[in-house]
């Protein structure tokens, strides 16, 4: 019983922490990655697909995505969910693929970004506060009911809590890798 809780509540943590890679990877810093268009969605003959599902994207350099349909007819459509996409980086059409050029940010906008990083590191380490108490909360209740002894409740609840302490150090490491690539000059 207790290494089921304990069980969910890493797994928990673990999908916190790799949602929260997820959404950094979408935030543009001065640098080109695939991540800050694979998502976007994009009409393909009647449903909404992620970009990745219609197109290679590759990175050609620093500064620059290039789009490539893997159905020409779809250059208009893409162009048109690019400028449509919150990314804010108007596509250059050549009739063959699409270049997004990523212009350089200004100190402002990435003092703005790391702000923003920060939010969303505060909101994914709550979220892994939340499931220690959620766990603490089911370890009690099991302890209450008698179904485990009040010793195997403490060590679960003190394992609880450097799981937190793990994956919470986890979100600092990866918030100050991405607070020193949104910083950097390219």
């Amino acid at each position: 019983m207790v290494d089921d809780i304990l069980l969910d509540a890493e797994e928990r943590m673990s999908k916190s922490v790799d949602t929260f890679k997820i959404e950094l990877s979408k935030i543009r810093t001065g640098r080109a990655t695939p991540g800050l268009v694979e998502s976007i969605r994009v009409d393909y003959y009647g449903s909404e697909v992620p970009l990745k599902q219609t197109a290679s994207i590759s990175i050609p350099d620093l500064r620059s995505i290039a789009i490539q349909p893997w159905d020409k007819g779809m250059l208009p459509v893409i162009e048109k969910a690019l400028l449509k996409s919150s990314i804010g980086i108007t596509p250059m059409n050549d009739g063959h693929f699409i270049r997004l050029n990523l212009p350089d940010l200004t100190e402002e906008r990435r003092r703005d970004l790391v702000k923003m990083v920060k939010k969303i590191a505060e909101e994914h380490r709550i979220a892994i506060r939340n499931v220690r108490r959620e766990a603490n909360e089911h370890l009690k209740k099991e302890e209450k009911a008698s179904e485990i002894t009040e010793d195997e409740m403490e060590r679960a609840l003190d394992e609880v809590q450097k799981l937190t302490d793990e994956y919470i150090e986890q979100v600092d490491k990866i918030l100050q890798g991405k607070e020193e690539e949104i910083m950097e000059e390219n």
